[in-house]
């Protein structure tokens, strides 16, 4: 039976080889678009989750009130892991670490090489919460010795060319004007690329807090991270409530609470609004997950439309079946049949495409995506193809199964009116989402367009920034003074971090007369640093250059000023941070952050040694200016490779996700599209196909090539016009939820519904026409003689 019915399918797909050929092309290239994103997603929801105990681990949060709301962040102090271990009973293990955004790039050293690499301090119980594998090391020892260090197997073969016998070799690091040796005590495998954390060298904490001479003084919030490994059947909740309770009774501050959120999590739920978890990186996920399961309705639309469509000719062969005693449930295992038969071969020929196309796909989104065997993928692969398999044949299947034979054998259901509002209503659904992916591009498009043309308050063109390492932080004053002869460099400073608002940590300072708290962002700078980045200084002199005065000034921003209430603040002296502090100046309000946020309040302080250089070249100059600035850096820091970053890149960075989002939003829409109108091109097909006798004898009685056109045409674009019609106030709807993103953002205008309508329609009149104009121009002789 069963080879049977795989015989008949097969004959079926061969007689009608332009339909099959239809839909083979439609479904596997959107199988190929749904794996791809599946692979994506799955790659998306493995992040951290690898790790054996991911169950019980946490990240310890806190919620921060200040005048505009709460801040929630993963910032605690130094001493809370320790304290919580030895306080807390549902504490199995903790571990404090500097947070690993802050050392992506220090200088490390051995055997004559000088290399750089991202670091991390941390407690010495981390590879006992985090299952990193290690390749030579006790993991509860490497870390136990201040003058330990862990390393990577590639900064290992960097360094040594071996992962081989390093345990009691020395390397040395260097940070800033900090230059210490450290024991390799041992060596892990690779960070895998699903984790969060990316680090090639690992430092214990106890070095770090002798560095900076940390105290033990528990005060709230704090720069630093705390993981806990909780114990088994610890209740979370109830964990919460204490640990709030728990620092509230130990500092003082009772408008502070704490929590822990799971760390597996924090990758795709990553972001707050007024202390209440509002989604992160999981919108995307949900987002990609909604395309792809569009682009296979599409795809399985474009299969229901041509079957039904194709129903007419099949009902002698249903009515003989039935009338030699097939049953309905054979009749629907056929149809299914077929259907799967389809997707089966539409998977191979879509597993090719992800081959070919995982290359570019990896380098999209950043990825290192593989096309592997696995049980997973196997199971991953065979659901989606049942499900499309199902999905195309259900409505042709049930629909073809349901005739009753002797109305069949007479004819009398060659026009089921039922197929035809059912293609219709395909045909608009198809189109509807197609219209509603062709807005989104246009919007995300010019979102993005606006992102990098905005006049951010400072100018971030033609500056280049690196780190100051060996020499250089000792001897600032004068490197900067042999930078700015440099031909071609227009100013040069330093400062501490970067320009970005997410480099430095918001302090969360008392003002006088206020009832919350006001969020600060700090930025530390030596002289020159706002002409270098070309910051407006609204009033006041700003910093003299005199070190020993200018410690006790700052320069506030417009926002600082406004939310602090001051008036005429430029020459007062206020408390500010624990000092009396003079105000030196008030620069005009600059984006410091990326456009999903609000200017913030900051202020600008003096400090003589910045860790980040900073260089304005003058434009159409740049490519000499930074072979000058190597020769230059090279003979200033023997020793030390010069590595740079432009500051309009670091700026671009700030909107990768965004840029991700609009490139494979536009692949995919065209592929939805290109889909989409493979399903008319078939349905135009089958009409010019079906009215053939028709169309020669209006051609006998005078009807033009124009009036032939309109006829064959005039449904299917009507159904499109339709699917326009309610897919632009979907799409604006939509595209509005995903603008409230950003603080700053475009104006959806008519121009890009008008756009999208057109070329919609545009590109069916083309798909249609194609097929229309073959079958008007065609000889009615021969048309009528066919029949």
């Amino acid at each position: 039976m069963l080879r049977n019915y795989l015989l008949v399918a097969w004959r079926n797909l061969l007689k009608h080889r332009l339909f099959t050929l239809l839909n083979l092309i439609g479904l596997s290239t959107g199988l190929a678009c749904t794996l791809l994103i599946c692979l994506w997603v799955k790659d998306e929801w493995s992040v951290d989750r690898f790790h054996e105990k991911s169950d019980r681990l946490f990240t310890v949060m806190e919620n921060k009130p200040h005048a505009k709301g709460i801040m929630t962040s993963a910032e605690s102090p130094a001493q809370l892991a320790d304290i919580l271990l030895h306080e807390m009973p549902q504490v199995e293990k903790a571990v404090v670490s500097t947070p690993p955004s802050w050392f992506s790039k220090v200088n490390v050293s051995a055997d004559g090489k000088n290399l750089k690499a991202a670091g991390m301090f941390a407690g010495a119980d981390y590879f006992n919460l985090f299952s990193y594998p290690l390749l030579a090391g006790d993991r509860s020892k490497v870390l136990a010795d201040n003058g330990n260090v862990v390393i990577s197997e590639s900064l290992a073969m960097r360094l040594f060319n071996t992962t081989q016998d390093l345990i009691g070799k020395t390397i040395t690091w260097q940070i800033d004007q900090f230059r210490k040796p450290a024991v390799i005590a041992g060596v892990y495998k690779d960070v895998p690329g699903n984790s969060s954390v990316q680090f090639d060298f690992m430092l214990p904490f106890g070095a770090f807090k002798a560095l900076m001479h940390i105290g033990d003084n528990l005060e709230p919030g704090g720069p630093f991270t705390t993981w806990l490994l909780l114990k088994k059947g610890t209740d979370v909740a109830g964990f919460n409530s204490k640990l709030t309770r728990f620092l509230q009774e130990r500092t003082g501050n009772k408008a502070r609470t704490s929590f822990v959120a799971p760390y597996a999590a924090n990758y795709l739920y990553g972001t707050y609004e007024n202390g209440v978890q509002s989604g992160g990186r999981i919108s995307y996920v949900k987002l990609f997950s909604l395309i792809a399961l569009f682009i296979i309705f599409i795809a399985a639309v474009n299969f229901m439309n041509l079957s039904t469509a194709r129903a007419s000719n099949r009902m002698r062969e249903v009515g003989v079946r039935k009338a030699l005693g097939a049953g309905r449930l054979s009749l629907v295992l056929q149809y299914l049949g077929e259907s799967l038969l389809l997707s089966v071969i539409s998977l191979l020929l879509a597993t090719m495409l992800v081959w070919l196309l995982l290359g570019p796909f990896n380098t999209i989104t950043g990825k290192q995506l593989r096309l592997e065997f696995s049980w997973s993928m196997v199971g991953l692969f065979g659901a989606i193809t049942l499900f499309t398999g199902l999905l195309a044949g259900s409505y042709p299947a049930f629909f073809l199964s349901g005739f009753r034979p002797v109305l069949v054998l007479k004819g009398k259901l060659v026009n089921s009116a039922g197929a035809l509002w059912a293609r219709k209503g395909l045909v608009v659904f198809q189109f509807s989402l197609s219209v509603m992916f062709i807005v989104a591009v246009l919007v995300v498009h010019r979102q993005l367009d606006f992102i990098r043309h905005r006049n951010l308050g400072y100018q971030k063109e033609h500056v280049v920034y690196f780190e100051a390492e060996g020499k250089v932080p000792q001897n600032m004053d004068a490197f900067l003074v042999a930078v700015k002869d440099i031909p071609g460099v227009v100013n040069a400073s330093s400062m501490v971090g970067n320009i970005f608002g997410e480099a430095s940590i918001p302090i969360n300072w008392k003002w006088q007369g206020h009832e919350e708290n006001i969020l600060f962002r700090p930025f530390l700078i030596c002289p020159g640093m706002l002409e270098t980045l070309g910051i407006t200084l609204k009033e006041g002199p700003g910093f003299t250059g005199n070190y020993a005065a200018d410690t006790s000034r700052i320069i506030l921003n417009e926002t600082a000023v406004a939310v602090m209430g001051l008036e005429h603040p430029v020459g007062k002296v206020i408390p500010f941070g624990g000092a009396m502090r003079e105000v030196a100046g008030v620069v005009k309000d600059f984006n410091f952050q990326s456009l999903h946020n609000k200017v913030q309040p900051l202020f600008f302080q003096a400090e003589p040694r910045g860790g980040t250089v900073m260089v304005k070249m003058q434009a159409g100059m740049e490519p000499a200016v930074m072979k000058r600035l190597e020769t230059f850096y090279s003979s200033f820091n023997p020793g030390y490779a010069f590595e740079y970053r432009f500051l309009e890149d670091e700026y671009q960075s700030f909107y990768i996700a965004e840029k991700q989002v609009s490139m494979l939003s536009g692949y995919f829409s065209l592929m939805a599209v290109l889909i989409s109108c493979l399903g008319l091109f078939g349905l135009a097909a089958y009409t010019a196909e079906s009215r053939r006798r028709e169309i020669g004898i209006r051609k006998v009685l005078g009807a033009g090539i124009g009036q032939v056109m309109v006829l064959l045409s005039k449904d299917l674009l009507w159904s499109v016009a339709l699917a326009i019609g309610i897919g632009l106030p979907l799409a604006w709807w939509v595209m509005h939820q995903w603008l409230d993103n950003f603080a700053y953002q475009i104006t959806i205008g008519w121009e890009i519904f008008w756009l999208a309508g057109i070329a919609t329609f545009m590109v069916t009149i083309l798909t249609v026409g194609m097929q229309t104009v073959r079958s008007a121009m065609t000889n009615p002789v021969t048309a009528l003689k066919a029949e």
